[in-house]
């Protein structure tokens, strides 16, 4: 039998290095002519407008001073405009000898919200979210507010900056979350009555801008008041920001709930448990680790409208800053009081972004 005979290929070189600097270039810049054309057209782009930014911002800035004239001489940001009011920036007019009350405040909330979230220990997490719901509200009313235990009153016109966002924010992160669970189960009811008052609320929430309602809630609804009937400013803000965005995790809550399969339900249902503990054992937990990206969107969205409030005279921390740079001795400087607003939101709300990302790995969710 003949042997049969194969041709061999011929040798080929070496394949090229998939790891180092020219590597990654290549797969993540310039993949195609499609990614190669973008890159070039961003690396143009940041040519063309980081130079002057840069010079704007940090070569030609002012860093030092007391007073506009100290900016005179360059041509660049002046900064101390920013050091001058900082402090009025995240504390509004709130007393320089009572700021502390505002700093413990945040310090006692931000173990807690931590706590309540990503505490491995079950026990441990539901009593710091049943704490953080029911117990630092009032806590946090009676430090900032004043007027007991021995505090110095400070009416909430005196609250401002970074301060007031936050506590608006906050009151609005706070109630939307349980809100808007309860309106999404009872969208989602079989009870008539239940799901067409739910969705009337939602429907006419969400179809409502905000601006709209704080002006309501701060001019026409004291019309309605008994004589001498009065509610803080501020409180009527807090109630229409949290139905607000209540409105908006409604739907987002149940988007989660539509995202379970039949059988979660069925298999709940199988071991004959009631409605109230299917939902907290079974359903709800399922559901708000598949919409967590969702609601920090939700939340990330609702802490940028608090700049809303302007409307009915809160000067929450953009208010301020605009306030500050109107002033006569520092009148013109308004760019670097909208550039470090800018920067600071941006921070809060990638942070929120992050904590986010982490809290869906801690669930074991985004992979």
């Amino acid at each position: 039998m003949t042997p049969q005979m194969y041709d061999y290929l011929p040798e080929r070189p070496a394949p090229a290095g998939s790891t180092g600097l020219t590597a990654w270039l290549k797969q993540r810049l310039f993949s195609s002519w499609g990614n190669s054309l973008l890159t070039l057209f961003s690396l143009l782009f940041l040519a063309w407008i980081l130079p002057p930014l840069v010079k704007w911002l940090i070569i030609d800035a002012t860093w030092q001073g007391s007073d506009k004239a100290a900016c005179a001489l360059h041509e660049g940001a002046c900064w101390p405009f920013i050091g001058a009011r900082l402090g009025q920036f995240f504390y509004g007019f709130y007393p320089d000898e009572e700021r502390w009350r505002v700093s413990l405040v945040f310090f006692l909330i931000v173990p807690l919200f931590l706590l309540s979230v990503i505490f491995s220990k079950k026990h441990v997490r539901h009593w710091a979210v049943l704490a953080k719901v029911l117990l630092m509200p009032s806590i946090c009313w009676i430090l900032l507010r004043g007027g007991s235990f021995g505090l110095e009153s400070v009416p909430t016109n005196k609250w401002g900056g970074m301060m007031l966002s936050l506590v608006i924010s906050s009151a609005g992160i706070l109630f939307s979350l349980p809100l808007g669970i309860l309106l999404a189960l009872g969208r989602s009811s079989d009870m008539p009555l239940i799901r067409w008052l739910c969705i009337g609320f939602i429907e006419l929430w969400r179809g409502v801008p905000l601006i709209l309602i704080l002006f309501m809630s701060s001019i026409m609804l004291p019309l309605f008041f008994p004589t001498g009937m009065t509610i803080d400013n501020l409180i009527r803000a807090l109630i229409g920001v949290a139905l607000f965005a209540s409105a908006y995790m409604a739907e987002v809550v149940r988007g989660g709930l539509q995202g379970l399969s039949k059988g979660q339900y069925e298999a709940a249902d199988s071991i004959a448990l009631s409605y109230w503990q299917k939902m907290r054992l079974i359903i709800l937990p399922q559901a708000l680790r598949l919409v967590i990206p969702a609601i920090t969107n939700t939340y990330v969205g609702l802490f940028k409208e608090t700049t809303l409030v302007s409307i009915i005279g809160l000067y929450d921390f953009l208010g301020i800053v605009h306030s500050a740079s109107q002033s006569p001795e520092w009148l013109g400087l308004g760019m670097e009081g909208y550039a470090f607003t800018a920067l600071v939101y941006f921070i809060i709300c990638y942070g929120m972004t992050r904590f986010s990302y982490r809290v869906e790995k801690h669930y074991h969710q985004g992979h």
